[in-house]
């Protein structure tokens, strides 16, 4: 009986790590456990073989877990890029908002001013009619050919008739041409209220829809940090390590993917700047950029000297005896045309040298202003909509920078490209703008950050994030760049 019993305690102790261990695999979090053993059962080694089986099966590994740290990486960005396009779309909106009411006030402007001037011509008409006609223009011709002194007074009254009623139609004309302005101007100006109500309604629903993705980021960004500690609980479990050390360790495998990705991103601009420079006939190691020399054109074979045409023999003098005229000598046969050398086969004619690629345009005045303004706002966060002074988003952020470098932009990231010249990647210097778009069009873009020089940027993020200068391929590779 002793020995059924210790044989008992040792399968019971056997079951427990075998518990004990699925646990652990498991995150610690109590999805898994073994049936409880009586205390008079001894496993059977096949019950032991099963319960090491299904800690096996039970437990992910660190791979799995790594994983899905990069897919709730991948989630946060994804939220991040929605939020800021909403965000973005927004600006959009108000901007051409602005624009929208700018326009319907010149139209209204326009429009009163065409109404002044129709009045006035109205005014001017009804003048005339009332001095015309109160003189009665059928009785005053009638008077003009009954008292009129002889016919040179007859065509002079008459001719004053006629020319009274030329002014009442000329001032006539005028009225209504004034009156048909005014009427084009005022529906002009209904139409530019109407469409800045319209542009209005708009600017409200980005508005809804920019908070509404901002929510869901900031809700999305709580989420994922909740979600991220319990995986990196069960990392730590499996490696047999602290959760402090598994944060870091983890933290600095994404520091080297995102190295890694900047790099690839940078090597594939560079490749990408190659491929333009050889489009445009650039050599980078060439002095000469890649042109080549044009060939001389060819020179036409010399032609040989034309041959003087033979001359007849001279006549003999007749005689003075009769004697018969002698026969003129025969006359020699043409020397035959000399043939022409032959010509040479056309050559090809030489292709021109491309035309190098236009110079960029000179860095703008207030760069360095512009960069030192953005670099005084580092650490201050980021609020969608926000233009200083304590807040940004990335518009925002740029247009007041620029404000300090002396050039106006708007608070609207598609038009600032629009209202900068674009230069390439090669050719960025500090104070220039960097943009991410969704797509190859300028008009996708939905982020814009302040090139510092020496590959970095300083820009305001997204939600959840403070202004910060970094490597401009820490994120998702930029797409356009322009000089304001």
């Amino acid at each position: 009986m002793r020995a059924r019993r210790t044989t008992g305690a040792h399968g019971r102790r056997a079951a427990a790590a075998a518990a004990t261990t699925l646990l652990l695999a498991a995150g610690l979090n109590g999805t898994a456990g073994a049936p409880a053993l009586a205390d008079d059962e001894t496993p059977t080694q096949a019950e032991v073989e099963a319960a090491r089986g299904a800690v096996a099966g039970a437990a992910r590994d660190v791979a799995a877990v790594q994983a899905d740290l990069v897919l709730a990486n991948q989630r946060l960005q994804d939220a991040a890029v929605a939020a800021a396009q909403a965000a973005e779309a927004w600006n959009g909106a108000r901007y051409a908002l602005a624009q929208a009411r700018r326009e319907a006030r010149d139209a209204d402007r326009a429009a009163r001013a065409a109404r002044a001037e129709a009045e006035r011509g109205r005014a001017a008409y009804a003048d005339s009619v009332v001095g015309t006609y109160t003189s009665a223009p059928g009785l005053a011709a009638l008077s003009a050919i009954v008292e009129a002194d002889g016919v040179a007074g007859l065509v002079e009254r008459t001719t004053t008739a006629r020319q009274t009623e030329a002014a009442l139609d000329e001032v006539h004309d005028v009225f209504r041409a004034t009156a048909l302005v005014a009427e084009v101007s005022a529906g002009r100006a209904a139409e530019a209220r109407q469409r800045a109500a319209a542009l209005e309604a708009d600017a409200r629903d980005r508005r809804d829809a920019a908070a509404s993705a901002s929510h869901a980021a900031l809700v999305l960004a709580d989420d994922t940090a909740t979600r991220k500690a319990a995986l990196l609980a069960e990392l730590a479990a499996l490696q047999g390590i602290s959760v402090a050390l598994a944060e870091q360790r983890q933290s600095a495998l994404e520091d080297a993917a995102a190295e890694a990705a900047a790099a690839a991103a940078a090597a594939k601009a560079a490749e990408q700047e190659a491929a333009l420079q050889e489009q445009a006939g650039e050599d980078p190691g060439s002095p000469t950029g890649g042109a080549t020399e044009p060939q001389p054109a060819p020179q036409p074979a010399p032609q040989p000297a034309p041959q003087p045409a033979p001359q007849p023999a001279p006549q003999p003098a007749p005689q003075p005896a009769p004697q018969p005229a002698p026969q003129p000598a025969p006359q020699p046969d043409p020397a035959p045309a000399p043939q022409p050398a032959p010509q040479p086969a056309p050559q090809p004619a030489p292709q021109p040298a491309p035309q190098p690629a236009p110079d960029p345009p000179a860095p703008a005045a207030g760069a360095a202003a512009a960069v030192a303004f953005a670099r005084q706002q580092i650490g201050e966060p980021y609020r969608w909509g926000a233009a200083g002074p304590s807040s940004w988003d990335c518009s925002g952020l740029t247009m007041r920078a620029w404000a300090q470098g002396g050039r106006a932009l708007p608070h609207y990231s598609v038009a600032q490209y629009e209202q900068s010249t674009p230069v390439r990647s090669s050719q960025l210097r500090p104070g220039d703008l960097v943009f991410w778009g969704s797509s190859s069009s300028p008009s996708s873009i939905y982020h814009v950050a302040l090139y510092a020089g020496g590959g970095r940027i300083v820009h305001a993020p997204r939600t959840g994030r403070d202004v910060e200068e970094v490597s401009m391929h820490y994120w998702i590779p930029p797409n356009f760049y322009a000089r304001p």
